[in-house]
């Protein structure tokens, strides 16, 4: 077949550029409308990412510079949108598990500031939809690593804490400073809703540091952000507690020591899935909004007769025996050399054997929808494990701790 040659058109081509020729010459009446219909309604060519929302933008998108995020729309579920986007500092602690697998349940958009190594966050990613739960590595001392975190947020929750301090972080920075810098510079993104967690005994007059601390943090984020919300919840118990299951193991020191065998300490602790449900739930109520919440449980219970319920329920003797705040002080000091995590502290032996207190003018569970669950109903889901073999899937026997009055 021979070519043409070059720069001249050989039959054929001349051929087909006249049969295509029709095609493209002056539009006809109304072309120009019909050809800017047809491309609008042009499907993308294969290996080309151009979808059709790309070419012809919503509406709603063109006239108000809102998020999509931020519209809820679909069925409730971890499908739909709940219209909340919170970022959750403190998310990979012991409540925060439970904040976000509300907030992604429901289908809320989470961000999470985190600082430790991408494996212990494996356990957060099936908690939200695909694409709902972004993870972002944040420096606390850091405006703009904090800033980068709430830029896009309605909601920010503060769930940061330690139950010891180390070389680099005290108290005083884990309770008052960073929170503070989180409330300060939220306030100036125009986040909507501040939530921040503290405790029920958090006070000035406290002898445990951890909790004067918190007191002062209390302040701190008040003055900061005038209108957050303050959750101040007793001792949580639950799976990975460090309280029902702190006891718990104590039998492998040959009893359980108590200042003054803990008859004179009332503890009422909360179930942490009600202080889950608690966040959630201040998010969507409009009228909480610069309120302090009280959340303790039910029951009130002499700090001898929770321990000694622990132990029945986990099929173990209870060998309780008092020991002085000094001498209980003086074991606790070898376990703080541990450089890891310290199962004892000081600050822990004074905050466990602290009365809860009690505040009837704050609103509490009732203001906010949720009837918080008493202990002997779901600790039974924290000691199973602390059982031996032969009692694993023994049925809960009718054995109640001795409640006192609220």
């Amino acid at each position: 077949m021979l070519r043409s040659p070059r720069g001249r058109r050989g039959p054929a081509l001349r051929s087909r550029a006249a049969a295509a020729a029709p095609r493209t010459r002056g539009p006809a009446p109304g072309g120009h409308k019909m050809a800017a219909a047809a491309r609008r309604l042009r499907l993308p060519r294969a290996g080309h990412g151009i979808s059709v929302l790309t070419a012809a933008p919503s509406a709603l998108q063109q006239h108000r510079q809102v998020h999509h995020a931020v519209i809820p729309h679909g069925r409730s579920g971890r499908s739909s949108v709940s219209g909340i986007v919170a970022t959750v500092f403190g998310a990979t602690g012991f409540l925060g598990r439970y904040v976000v697998n509300r907030l992604g349940r429901i289908g809320s958009q989470v961000i999470i500031p985190y600082r430790c190594d991408q494996y212990d966050l494996m356990y957060l990613r099936p908690m939200g939809d695909l694409g709902q739960l972004l993870f972002l590595e944040w420096d606390c001392r850091d405006k703009d690593s904090i800033r980068r975190a709430v830029e896009h947020s309605n909601v920010v929750i503060n769930l940061i804490g330690k139950e010891w301090e180390t070389k680099n972080f005290k108290f005083e920075d884990e309770f008052v400073n960073i929170p503070q810098s989180i409330a300060r510079i939220s306030k100036e993104a125009g986040v909507e809703k501040f939530i921040h967690v503290s405790h029920l005994n958090a006070s000035m007059k406290s002898p445990s540091k951890y909790l004067r601390n918190k007191a002062v943090g209390e302040e701190a984020v008040r003055e900061e952000f005038p209108d957050a919300v303050i959750l101040k919840p007793s001792e949580m118990f639950g799976r990975e507690d460090r309280f029902l299951n702190h006891y718990a193991n104590m039998r492998w020191f040959g009893g359980v020591p108590l200042v003054s065998l803990g008859k004179k300490t009332v503890k009422q602790p909360v179930y942490v899935v009600d202080v889950a449900k608690a966040i959630v739930n201040a998010i969507k109520n409009p009228d909480a909004k610069g309120k302090t919440y009280a959340l303790a449980g039910p029951h009130r219970y002499l700090l001898y007769d929770m321990v000694e319920y622990i132990y029945a329920v986990a099929h173990h003797p209870f060998i309780p025996y008092p020991l002085p705040r000094p001498l209980y002080h003086f074991v606790a000091r070898f376990f703080e050399m541990n450089p890891f995590e310290p199962w004892l502290t000081r600050d822990k032996v004074d905050r466990f054997h602290t009365t809860d207190m009690t505040f009837p003018d704050l609103p509490g569970f009732e203001e906010l929808g949720i009837e918080p669950a008493p202990l002997e109903q779901k600790a039974i889901e924290v000691l199973r494990r602390h059982r031996r073999f032969r009692w694993l899937d023994a049925e809960l026997e009718e054995v109640k701790p001795k409640t006192q009055p609220v």
